[in-house]
């Protein structure tokens, strides 16, 4: 009953979302809603009840009633047409919800910090990234901005050194794990995004350092104690794929990872907690591997075996 209920709230006022104040029944019931569309029963209850087609017009308002829309439209199962000028307005204000809360603030005549929690906004951004990859992989550039993807790695790899007895350094938040199985579930969504090649395609020594040590952080996080068997299995998936992309030039991975490092030496992370620990040996020329084709222009000779 208190689904419907709720939705029936919704349906039937007359004053505009910009009109609601704060805990009035209409601004109440919206975020009631935003909660129990998170919880398997009673998502199933809020779509019977017609939820998705209530709400959807408040997604456009851009305030603070319109993120709790376009959260809950999210949890509900919305597709992606139904998320106003192709998603960009949802990506936006889901991302800058994630930051301002790992960054532990509010934003000014919206929400104060502490209204929302980072396992909501990261399951509401993964929740639009399988939208949009269902919708079609084009979508996904909507949501895999760089410093949205950088955010996600942010999120598991800070639960990661949390885990790992041995590792230094840490973050001023520490996630929990459903916010990091979220993120790693929307790094997969985006994937098609991330790992879009260069136009026209060339290698890159930095898209395969950034695939090397994006793909170890997310093998990492698949082993520590007490992730989800679906966790596992979207991290190695995932892992699989990004390392198999290394080599040729990939834009949003480079510059994401590029801004996931930058964190990292803010926080005085260790920046070699996920290289792979598969190295090159130098050797010149001469000698018994002279055969080896390692001469360049200037006459310099230098090779490296893997």
């Amino acid at each position: 009953e208190i689904p419907r209920c709720v939705v029936e709230n919704i349906r039937n006022t007359t004053a505009p979302p910009s009109r609601w104040t704060s805990n009035s029944l209409e601004d109440f019931s919206l975020f009631v809603i935003l909660n129990l569309a998170q919880w398997p029963v009673s998502k199933d209850a809020l779509i019977g009840a017609g939820a998705v087609d209530v709400i959807k017009p408040i997604m456009s308002e851009g305030d603070l009633q319109g993120l709790k829309a376009t959260m809950a439209c999210a949890f509900l199962d919305a597709k992606w047409e139904d998320f106003p000028d192709g998603g960009a307005p949802a990506s936006k204000s889901v991302s800058e919800l994630m930051t301002n809360i790992v960054e532990k603030k509010g934003k000014d005549g919206q929400y104060a910090y502490g209204v929302f929690k980072l396992y909501t906004a990261t399951k509401a951004y993964r929740d639009l990234a399988v939208s949009a990859v269902e919708s079609g992989s084009a979508n996904t550039k909507a949501l895999a901005t760089p410093s949205s993807v950088a955010l996600c790695l942010q999120v598991v790899s800070d639960l990661v050194l949390a885990a790992v007895d041995d590792a230094e350094g840490g973050s001023k938040y520490v996630p929990d794990a459903m916010s990091a199985e979220y993120a790693v579930g929307a790094i997969e969504a985006m994937l098609p995004a991330i790992l879009d090649e260069a136009d026209p395609p060339r290698v890159s020594v930095q898209s395969e350092k950034a695939a090397g040590e994006v793909a170890q952080m997310l093998l990492t996080y698949s082993d520590i104690s007490g992730t989800s068997a679906t966790a596992k299995a979207s991290a190695k998936k995932s892992a699989d794929e990004i390392k198999a992309a290394g080599g040729s030039a990939r834009p949003i991975l480079e510059i994401s990872h590029d801004l996931w490092t930058q964190y990292r030496k803010r926080e005085g992370q260790p920046l070699d907690q996920f290289i792979s620990q598969e190295r090159g040996i130098e050797v010149d020329e001469s000698g018994p591997l002279d055969f080896l084709p390692c001469v360049n222009s200037s006459g310099e000779t230098s090779c490296t075996i893997l």
